[in-house]
């Protein structure tokens, strides 16, 4: 069962910032992540209905490459977050905080932003990919990482 305090203490962080070349010319507008999957969803949609069934709803988008509509997207369809429960759904642009380039892969972006971790101070933090297919309820994960006692848990397909 899911333990709302455990979810409440965890931040989720979606990498949504990649070119997606190998997907051109449908990434030639766009970032990978916002390319059109079904119609109306977006790639992106799939992490976060993943974070959204999993009780995470506290969530940043790190976005880069193209963002307009990815961002776009996000502010008309994912308008769902309660503030007064402290819920949120933030996309953040590379912000040249802790180095004069844009994010350069997934640790950097991570780093570039550590100090919105020092920020919130969550207990976990879940970094996840803005451009995977899939489903999975990440606090099952989440559960497991805590019984555990690990200090890391990656998940991998």
């Amino acid at each position: 069962m899911k333990s709302i305090k455990t979810l409440r203490n965890t931040l989720a962080f979606i990498l949504a910032g990649g070119q997606g070349e190998r997907l051109h010319p449908l990434t030639m507008r766009r970032s990978k992540p916002a390319v059109p999957f079904g119609g109306h969803y977006r790639i992106i949609d799939f992490t976060l209905s993943n974070c959204v069934n999993s009780g995470l709803m506290r969530i940043f988008v790190l976005t880069q490459y193209r963002s307009l509509s990815l961002d776009r997207h996000l502010k008309w369809n994912w308008n769902i977050f309660s503030r007064a429960a402290g819920e949120f759904l933030f996309t953040i642009p590379p912000q040249f905080r802790t180095a004069d380039s844009w994010y350069r892969g997934t640790a950097d972006a991570v780093s570039q932003n550590i100090d919105i971790l020092q920020q919130w101070k969550p207990a976990r933090v879940m970094i996840l990919s803005g451009d995977h297919i899939y489903k999975m309820d990440y606090s099952r994960m989440i559960e497991a990482h805590m019984r555990t006692g690990a200090a890391v848990t990656v998940a991998t397909g």
